[in-house]
């Protein structure tokens, strides 16, 4: 079993270079932050952060990089070294997910999965490195008219807090294959596990330039990143208000954006539904990662024959729940990332019982000995909700699942609508003809029926309305990270003179 706690007063892990044109320097105005570990409230590591300074070097180092030796290689040969990046990102998973549990508070059983899935991810993308086919137009016997595709340029790459190497494997990845060099800032929560990237880099024979990793704050930082001249293009996972003041910040520039942003899912059981099975997928959905998912199933709609049913149902699962230390192998939840994430969900009990919603689990901060120092709370459920309370429409990033009743199929698909969202979705029924109705009737960007996160490499992700703009994962990942290039060739070589 994989040590849960640091001693009190052992001393601080250092992780002091930033990951800048294929080197590990120092900070040039930035400097070192305390990463705190979720668990224990206390230090566990320090970390470099950079500044303005920093992430100019990192551009003109990625500048320099797409100017020459990445964008020039044949993809088979980027395929290669995506395969090598692969390989050694494999046998750094021991190590990487510990590092990634103390820093974020993801239970390790999860990182270990992750990670382990994290290597297909990759060699997805190196499979993809040769396939940007571009294609002939016909016009006539005078010109030879064909399109090629090319990288966009150099991708600054911003990822959140709540699953760090997943968000950025889903971005590097493409990224790489379709010929793009990148500078990575990730959340100063959580930087640890990004950086270690750089080293994976290195074993893999990445071209100096190609990848460059600069934690540090996102207001300073990352709008320096976000406004720089010499990004083409940003790719940006986390909430929709600072997506909003991107697209103001990168105006000037007109760089492309790509974002992957919050939700709301709903989570639809029938009543011919398995209950069971539903149940199974329904409180792992909205409990994973102590609710920090964008894809979380937190507003369970029921339909009203079994609603009694799966509320007892659901009161009895969140007892059985093991919530405890990320890095013991019997626990099944671990604590919020932050004491400002704990803050937020903690005030969402608040709402909920203003609302009048009927709380049927949970709804505390968990203060038993050993995790009482932690950002530790309840698996919570509330009852007796309506989906315009606040509890039912806004994100709260917290373990959370709020059941509402609902009579047929049109008041289903109305409520899973009613929201600004539209990321994920997922639904419950054994009749096969309502799943496809269904499905096909709910505005979000996937919807899993049987099922609920269910992601592989090769399906596309993303969200309708306020969930985002664009995709990743599948083939369609890598066109935004490449633009088509017109090419015309008269094969006569005639002109006629106009002032004739």
């Amino acid at each position: 079993m994989a040590q849960a706690t640091q001693a009190a007063g052992a001393p601080l892990e250092r992780f002091e270079h930033l990951y800048i044109n294929g080197q590990w320097v120092k900070p040039i105005d930035g400097g070192m932050i305390e990463s705190i570990d979720p668990a224990t409230g206390r230090p566990w590591a320090l970390v470099a952060m950079g500044g303005r300074g920093d992430i100019d070097l990192a551009v003109e180092a990625a500048r320099a990089a797409f100017r020459g030796p990445w964008r020039r290689m044949p993809g088979h040969e980027r395929a290669a070294v995506l395969r090598r990046f692969a390989d050694a990102y494999q046998a750094a998973i021991p190590e990487m997910a510990v590092l990634e549990s103390r820093d974020s508070g993801r239970i390790i059983v999860d990182c270990r999965a992750d990670l382990g899935a994290h290597v297909q991810w990759y060699q997805w993308f190196a499979s993809l490195a040769d396939k940007a086919q571009g294609a002939t137009i016909p016009i006539d016997d005078s010109v030879h008219c064909f399109t090629t595709r090319v990288p966009v340029g150099v991708v600054g790459a911003i990822t959140p807090w709540n699953a760090p190497l997943l968000t950025i494997c889903l971005k590097l990845g493409a990224a790489l294959a379709a010929g793009c060099t990148l500078v990575v800032k990730p959340s100063d929560n959580t930087p640890v596990t990004t950086l270690l990237l750089g080293r994976i880099a290195q074993q893999a024979g990445l071209p100096p330039g190609v990848l460059n990793i600069v934690p540090g704050n996102g207001r300073a930082v990352g709008e320096h990143l976000v406004a720089h001249p010499g990004v083409d293009k940003i790719s940006f996972t986390g909430a929709g208000a600072t997506a909003k003041q991107m697209l103001r910040t990168g105006a000037d520039t007109l760089k492309r954006f790509t974002f992957e942003l919050g939700g709301k899912a709903p989570h639809i059981i029938f009543a011919d539904a398995d209950l069971e099975q539903a149940l199974n997928s329904a409180t792992s959905s909205a409990w994973t990662n102590c609710g920090q998912s964008c894809a979380l199933g937190a507003r369970v709609l029921v339909e009203r024959p079994v609603y009694d049913r799966v509320v007892e149902m659901f009161r009895a699962r969140a007892a059985t729940v093991k919530v405890g230390m990320p890095l013991d192998e019997a626990t099944r939840m671990g604590p919020q990332n932050s004491r400002q994430q704990l803050e937020k969900t903690l005030s969402y009990f608040d709402i909920g019982r203003a609302e009048g919603a009927e709380l049927i689990a949970g709804g505390r901060r968990i203060d038993a000995p050993g995790l009482a120092e932690g950002y530790f709370v309840e698996p919570t459920v509330y009852a007796g909700a309506d989906n315009r309370m606040r509890i039912a429409r806004e994100e709260i990033f917290g373990p959370v699942a709020t059941i509402i009743p609902f009579e047929g199929e049109d008041e289903a698909v109305e409520i899973a609508n009613d929201t600004p969202y539209g990321l994920t979705s997922g639904l419950w029924t054994n009749d096969l003809g309502r799943a496809h109705r269904v499905a096909n009737r709910i505005e979000a960007g996937i919807v899993w029926v049987n099922t609920y996160r269910f992601l592989r490499w090769s399906t596309p992700y993303g969200g309708f309305r306020q969930s985002g703009w664009g995709r990743e994962n599948g083939i369609d990942a890598l066109d935004p990270y490449l633009e088509t290039r017109t090419t015309v060739i008269s094969t006569t070589g005639q002109a006629a003179n106009p002032y004739a």
